[in-house]
């Protein structure tokens, strides 16, 4: 047309250039679109035309190229609110919600322009990447004054804003006044409940949906299989895998991987497997989900085949994977193949990565390498909240309280960041472990009065763990009775076994009544309880709890060792005879026995299971 166009009417004008824009922004093509851009500035009655700057704004906005956009957009004196909301959009899609915040603002404040629907909605998807609750609810109002809350998509997005804050109030009670939902608002809905802990109210309101013949899309059933992982309600998650099948959504990447995130947490991971290979296109988030779901599952060898495998498919690990695996290779504590992943990190350009950071200093720590997480810890210059913690952590890992304290005032003294939940719960354990009572007592009451953190069950956990080890069992009990939230397994079984190492039976068959009112079939808890009494020789309380471990066919999981040794490593569980060193191995720790009953050893009573 540019070519053999003769006359003016025949040469592209202001409407033609729009549609090519347009066409070169869906294909990415930049090169044809700067052509584009450079026929325009040559004829100057196009170039001033409003339309055919907001156009050139969109295109190099879905090219990524904001800058460009601007110039564009600077070029025109009086822009007209399309051509500010191509720019509030641009912004926020280019993920860049500050500048779509500011430039909003200008707009309407500086230059009285009049934002329409359109604005809005990028407005509060801006909100909703920024995760403010607050701009989020001045936009709310100001969308009330303006009269746009009677548009579904203004709501659907105000949904989703909330939604992703975590203002789960707010979300319910805008969803419960909508006069009118589409399967976009369900499924915010759905997903806001699973993604904030109420997964039960998730799994209502997906079957109200079905129940009020709403078509469910891929997202909706997404979100339900995620409240049925949060909840492991593996009954109603085969229904909606069923439901999936029906309607064609698990040959979708997003459904088949929220599948097998939901088989793996419901500890079915023969089912997750069956769900990936039927998988007709896998990506690097399914390959994680089964990665990580056996490392869920506690078998960090399978992790380590699924990584394998995806290198060999050519899938390239993204950070997430590498977290995944780090994690799963410090399961194994195996020194060689932390060298090996370590190298691969470095190789791939993620030792720039926090998280993979912290995982290296943990995985270094459980292969029983303080000198190397130190080092991994020292080299890393921006220390977030994130490394603070995992190196007070692998302090407490190997028992040094001592240097976990000085890494904990290290941060708290010499470095603006501050420490959060997961960084006490690091020192309390560290604490606990070295036995030191008196500075984790200091260190408890510092979280909730100089930090005003919020102290979960975990954190009481710990002190009861710290209490308990050293003695204290009275006031172990003392925090229990006075903790704001009911005392989980967790808790009870830190008091439990500190009842038992200081042969407290009293306090020790409350805690144990307790366990097993929680968790009935857990064998440890009852294998712990009969020690005590066979410490205590009360041997018919032992008859009767090892009847009834018997009546109730309960197993203790058996712990395992792992050495390595000349880069073999080698497993074993008590009582093993399968080793090839068998006969070697037991000659030497009978030799051993009789060196430390020389020196004064005497076993426990304990009672085998």
């Amino acid at each position: 047309m540019v070519s053999y166009g003769f006359t003016a009417q025949e040469k592209p004008d202001n409407f033609t250039v729009p549609i090519v824009l347009k066409a070169c922004a869906s294909l990415h093509a930049l090169k044809h679109g700067k052509l584009v851009h450079g026929y325009v500035i040559k004829n100057g009655n196009i170039a001033s035309d409003v339309f055919v700057g907001t156009a050139l704004v969109q295109f190099y906005s879905k090219c990524g190229k904001m800058g460009s956009a601007l110039k564009v957009f600077e070029g025109f004196s009086r822009p007209d609110v399309f051509l500010w909301t191509s720019m509030v959009t641009g912004y926020e899609q280019n993920g860049l919600p500050e500048e779509a915040v500011a430039f909003f603002h200008q707009m309407v404040m500086l230059e009285n322009v009049n934002p329409d629907r359109v604005t809005l909605v990028s407005l509060v998807s801006a909100c909703a990447q920024l995760c403010s609750v607050k701009l989020g609810r001045c936009v709310h109002g100001f969308a009330i004054r303006r009269g746009f809350v009677s548009d579904l998509s203004m709501v659907n997005s105000l949904l989703n804003l909330y939604a992703k804050a975590s203002s789960m109030k707010n979300a319910v009670n805008l969803f419960k006044k909508m006069p009118e939902k589409d399967v976009v608002s369900w499924s915010s809905m759905v997903a806001c409940y699973a993604q904030n802990g109420a997964a039960v109210e998730a799994l209502s309101l997906f079957n109200e949906m079905i129940q009020k013949r709403s078509e469910p899309n891929a997202v909706t059933v997404v979100g339900a299989l995620q409240a049925c992982a949060a909840s492991c309600n593996l009954e109603e998650g085969k229904k909606i895998h069923e439901l999936s099948a029906k309607k064609g959504f698990d040959l979708e990447v997003s459904v088949s991987t929220a599948l097998i995130d939901m088989y793996m947490k419901c500890l079915s991971p023969d089912q997750a497997v069956d769900v990936f290979t039927r998988m007709p296109k896998k990506d690097v988030v399914s390959w994680v989900a089964l990665l990580s779901g056996y490392a869920l599952n506690v078998m960090p060898n399978k992790s380590i085949e699924v990584f394998r495998d995806m290198l060999l498919n050519e899938i390239q690990p993204d950070a997430v994977a590498m977290v995944k695996i780090l994690a799963s290779c410090s399961e194994l504590g195996v020194l060689q193949q932390a060298f090996t992943l370590h190298c691969y990190v470095i190789q791939k350009g993620f030792d720039n990565n926090i998280f993979v950071g912290a995982s290296l200093i943990e995985l270094y720590s459980k292969c029983g390498s303080i000198e190397n997480a130190v080092k991994i810890f020292d080299g890393i210059i921006d220390k977030d909240v994130v490394i603070w913690s995992a190196m007070i952590a692998a302090y407490g890992i190997h028992g040094k309280g001592g240097e976990a304290l000085k890494v904990f005032d290290q941060m708290v003294k010499s470095s603006e960041i501050k420490p959060n939940n997961v960084t006490f719960l690091s020192v309390l354990s560290a604490c606990s472990h070295a036995g030191l009572v008196e500075k984790g007592t200091e260190i408890f009451d510092m979280m909730v009065g100089e930090y005003k953190l919020e102290i979960t069950s975990e954190h009481y956990g710990i002190m009861v763990d710290l209490l308990g080890r050293s003695g204290e069992i009275s006031k172990a009990m003392d925090i229990i009775n006075h903790m704001p939230i009911p005392a989980g397994p967790h808790v009870w079984g830190a008091l439990l076994g500190a009842c038992r190492i200081h042969h407290n039976i009293e306090i020790g068959e409350v805690a144990a009544k307790n366990l097993l009112n929680l968790d009935p079939n857990h064998a440890g808890y009852y294998i712990l309880l009969s020690n005590m009494y066979a410490q205590d020789e009360k041997w018919g309380n032992v008859a009767k709890l090892r009847a009834l471990i018997k009546e109730k066919r309960l197993k203790k999981n058996f712990g395992q060792s792992i050495i390595e040794v000349r880069s073999e490593v080698h497993k074993f569980v008590a009582d093993d005879r399968l080793h090839q060193e068998c006969m070697h191995i037991y000659k030497l720790l009978s030799e051993m026995e009789v060196k430390m009953r020389e020196e004064g050893y005497a076993p426990d009573a304990e009672i085998p299971v």
